[in-house]
Parts: C-alpha cells; structure tokens; sequence
C-alpha cells in the first residue's frame, strides 16, 4: 500500500514542476486560509479526515460521507479594510456515487483613493476577487487510499482590470486505520487564465503540499504535520534589516542556512479533544513567524490558536492567529448539519 501512495505522490509532484510562491502570480487569495480550525493548526491542514465540510478546500480527497448535509460558513477581518469569507457544503448521493462538495471563497480589498501619476486626486475604487469550487472524492474499494479533484471557476476585478480563470486541486489521501494515521499530498492550483487584466498572462498560485497527522494512542490529542510550498525549495529570503554592517561601511547580507530554509516550508499543529464537543488547537508556522519577526523584538509571529464548541447541530470555531504587532487576523465559523437539525 505505502509503495503505491509513494508512486502518486512522485506522480502527483511531477505534474507541476516549476516553481512560484508569493508575489510571482495571481489570484493569491486562492492560498488564504478557509476555516478557524485550519488558521489555528497553522494555515494549512490537509489530513483531517471527518465532517469538517471545510477541508474540502485545500484537499479534495478528504470529502466523504460525513460530511453529508453539512454546510460551513465562515467570515474574517485581515488587515485594514480587508474581509473575506468562505463558504461549503457536501452531499451524499449515495454509497456507490459517493460524496460532491460545493464551495466559494471571496475576498473584498476595500475602498481605494484613487491618484493620477502626478499625484492628482481621481475617483475611488475597490478591489474584489471570488472562486466557485466543485469537488469530488472517490474511496478506492477495499483500500485505505482516498483520491479526489476540485474545479474552480475564478473572477477578479480590480479598479477598472478585470480578469477570468479557471483551476483545478488534485488530491490524495491514505487512511492507516491501524496506527490512526494520515497521510496526504495535494497539488492546488493547477490553472489558467482566460482573460487577462491587461492582455499579458500570468501565472496562477500553484503549490504542492505534503501532511501527516495522528491521534496519539490514549491521549486525546492529535497532531499535524504539514509540509507547504513544495514546488520550491528556496523560500527563504535576505532581510536587509538583518544585515551586518562592516567597519569600511559597507553591509553583509543576512545569510540563511540550509536548516533554516527547511524550516519555512514546515507548519505543525496539534488539537486537544478532537473528536469531543470542545476542542482547544494550537499551531505554528514557521516561514510565517520568520519572516514577519522584528529584530531585536520579540511578538510571537507565527503562532495561532483557536476553539471549536459543538452544540448539537451547530458547530461554532474561533482562530487567533499572530501575525505582527500591528496586523492580527481573527475568523469565525459556523457549521450546520442539517441531517440532525430535526
């Protein structure tokens, strides 16, 4: 079983060998996070395996039959006068069809004051960008392997530049029942666009992700491991403010080891309770917290945590996460299982 999931993940890795991360293409909304649980394991779980609607998401393969009639809606505050929100539902067809997922993620960047090159007051504007998704998974029989995909459709206007797209996640996933372990890989954003803002196309967020997470034997807490940006080895960059200065006046850059670099694709996580009506979650990203970590300060970039409270059919999630002394994101949620609401 574990040489077949291997060959997919070689398979999966290879199908989009080139390399991106922030700041080289567009749509970056597509990588924000869609739920308090996963802002406050860190920003990116793709293990969870149960009726969290929500990680449909980020790994297609993890829809199934528990996520039946369950609908996710969630809304957050980034940094200034920026909101997003997420919603998602899943339903059963039956056990031979198996489970569909449907979802939208929007994000509106606020009112803009608008200046002409030399500096004159124009008319304002606003930014938005929105993605509908439809995701399917397929269990294969007799197997702990699940694998899935996931369409979307993407809009984005900015000022007066419009822009269409499409892009689709593959999935995959292997549930070892014995040792209560998952392991999962996906390929996001595999895509184009159709039209283009200002007639030169650009490359859209691709990211290979790799995780694995288990539920400690007789303690109630399991944890996650998530491995990001696997399209790229180097992530890491130089922060000038780190720089050394030399006695001629001159500057070294700050040099970043091996080690370090390896770290910035790392984000772990662990939730208390998980299959309880109270789970408390703590987690932290590491390229997150270096990056956004001041010098000679410290302000805990990085960390995020969160609460989720079950209450019959209502499901209600918080997540903290830190980002810098200026700038925190808080999201809330909300599930609704409407096989049990009557």
């Amino acid at each position: 079983m574990t040489h077949k999931f291997l060959c997919f993940f070689i398979f999966l890795f290879g199908a989009a060998a080139y390399s991106q991360i922030g700041g080289k293409s567009v749509y970056q909304f597509l990588n924000l996070v869609t739920s308090p649980r996963q802002a406050a394991l860190g920003g990116k779980t793709i293990t969870i395996f149960d009726y969290d609607v929500n990680q449909a998401n980020f790994n297609p393969a993890t829809i199934n039959p528990e996520m039946d009639n369950h609908l996710a809606i969630n809304y957050g505050s980034y940094f200034g006068e920026v909101t997003y929100g997420t919603a998602s539902y899943a339903y059963t067809y039956d056990r031979h069809v198996q489970t569909f997922q449907a979802g939208v993620n929007y994000v509106n960047y606020g009112q803009f004051d608008g200046y002409d090159e030399n500096g004159e007051e124009t008319a304002s504007f606003t930014g938005s960008e929105i993605a509908l998704s439809f995701g399917y998974a397929y269990n294969i029989p007799y197997t702990g392997f699940h694998i899935g995909a996931s369409g979307k459709l993407i809009s984005s206007s900015l000022e007066s530049y419009h822009s269409f797209g499409g892009a689709v996640d593959l999935g995959g996933l292997y549930i070892d029942e014995d040792n209560d372990i998952n392991y999962a890989i996906v390929v996001r954003n595999i895509g184009t666009q159709f039209t283009t803002y200002a007639g030169n196309p650009e490359p859209l967020p691709l990211e290979i992700m790799a995780g694995i997470s288990q539920e400690v034997e007789n303690v109630p807490i399991r944890w996650h491991l998530t491995l990001e940006n696997l399209q790229q080895w180097k992530v890491a960059f130089a922060n000038p403010a780190r720089a050394e200065n030399n006695i001629d006046g001159g500057s070294t850059p700050e040099k970043v080891s091996f080690f370090n670099n390896a770290l910035r694709h790392v984000i772990v996580g662990a939730e208390l309770f998980p299959k309880k009506s109270i789970n408390i979650r703590l987690g932290y990203n590491f390229r997150r917290g270096e990056e956004l970590r001041i010098v000679d300060q410290r302000n805990f970039s990085g960390i995020s945590a969160g609460i989720g409270i079950k209450m019959g059919w209502l499901k209600f999630d918080y997540s903290y996460s830190r980002y810098t002394v200026a700038g925190n994101t808080s999201l809330f949620g909300l599930t609704i299982n409407f096989a049990d609401e009557y």
